[in-house]
């Protein structure tokens, strides 16, 4: 069995981007990977940065649903902080239903702190206060989608589901409650994680979740999968690495000279040098690719991520790549290629994406369940 390919759409939409040019590409995107034969989409959600511009990934699936056959989609994530459990809990399951169980759920705290004071959270910094939201937002979530009466008092919201009224006579349709629960039941549900021993991914062990790691080096990624499965193990669950996805900005081309240029001299390398390398400064995020490396990382440049980071080349440069990464790490089930912003020119990403799907995944060999 071949390693999956997804696509994960946060969507680096350069400045000056409409909303419409946003959700066009979008569903443009999800019909080129539907094609190419990849079988999941992740949409993330922000409401405060100009790069990452959809603060409703719904919005796109319900738009590409008529329009894909076979492709997941999930949310990357809702910030339950930021929406009011019983709304996100009616909505999920709606959208569900619309794409008739193609839809997984991705949750998250939020990693922005202006967006969570968008939604009235000041200490958004917190991450133990952000995380404790999200669990008591999924528990109410979880009590909605059983459809039987309670009525939630929690420290951040309250919630229920009322008791149906009895029909009065055959055929009294008036009193029914609506069925939003999801599609063949609770949906499969996905967390992101993306620093050293990443909270996330201990609470996605502990509940069963599908681990999701933003590649942010070797280190890093171990640690995930450790956390991950201590916690899953400490539950009673098994942990399966084909179950487990990781995202990385990946980019193939019939050569590997070819491939560099479109990357450094394309949208990707616009992206990382107006914003994405900035931001990994600040925060120390490059400091992972830099330790692999044995580098500086203030000497971490766009052709250092190029070369010896991103996966980018031939389909056999990518496939050595990746086996590489494979051997120091476990592996993982999934492939999550980072999208970017191809609005003008499509062509060599969409070829990118059947090149990736037709000459790469096949290459790979899926890990085995467990450690």
């Amino acid at each position: 069995m071949a390693m999956e390919t997804g696509l994960i759409f946060h969507p680096y939409m350069r400045p000056g981007r409409t909303a419409r040019q946003t959700l066009e590409w979008g569903v443009q995107s999800s019909i080129a990977a539907d094609k190419a034969g990849f079988t999941s989409m992740m949409i993330s959600e922000h409401a405060s940065q100009i790069w990452e511009n959809i603060p409703n990934p719904e919005l796109i699936f319900s738009a590409a649903a008529l329009h894909t056959k076979r492709i997941r989609f999930a949310p990357m994530a809702h910030l339950l902080p930021h929406q009011h459990p019983a709304k996100l809990a009616i909505m999920v399951g709606w959208l569900s239903r619309i794409l008739e169980g193609r839809y997984f759920l991705g949750i998250g705290a939020g990693a922005y702190p202006l967006a969570s004071y968008i939604h009235g959270i000041k200490n958004g910094e917190d991450t133990k206060f952000l995380n404790e939201m999200v669990r008591e937002s999924l528990e109410i979530m979880e009590k909605i989608w059983k459809r039987e009466p309670f009525f939630y008092e929690g420290r951040f919201w309250k919630a229920g589901y009322p008791e149906e009224v009895k029909a009065r006579h055959e055929g009294d349709e008036q009193h029914k409650l609506a069925d939003f629960s999801p599609w063949g039941g609770p949906p499969e549900i996905a967390v992101t994680g993306f620093s050293y021993k990443s909270p996330s991914m201990k609470l996605a062990g502990e509940r069963n979740f599908k681990p999701v790691s933003i590649f942010s080096g070797l280190d890093a990624l171990k640690s995930h999968w450790d956390t991950y499965c201590e916690a899953a193990i400490k539950a009673g669950h098994t942990p399966d690495r084909s179950r487990h996805a990781v995202s990385q900005t990946v980019f193939v081309a019939e050569t590997d000279r070819e491939a560099k240029r479109l990357v450094m001299d394309g949208p990707i390398g616009y992206c990382f040098q107006r914003y994405l390398i900035p931001i990994w400064r600040r925060f120390g995020m490059i400091d992972g690719f830099a330790k692999d490396a044995g580098i500086d990382p203030a000497k971490a440049d766009l052709e250092f991520l190029v070369d010896k980071v991103f996966m980018v080349g031939s389909p056999q440069t990518v496939v050595d790549k990746i086996n590489t990464l494979f051997a120091a790490c476990g592996g993982w089930g999934t492939l999550q290629v980072e999208s970017h912003d191809y609005y003008d020119d499509p062509t060599p990403w969409f070829q990118s994406l059947e090149l990736i799907t037709k000459e790469v995944a096949p290459k790979i060999k899926l890990p085995s369940a467990g450690k």
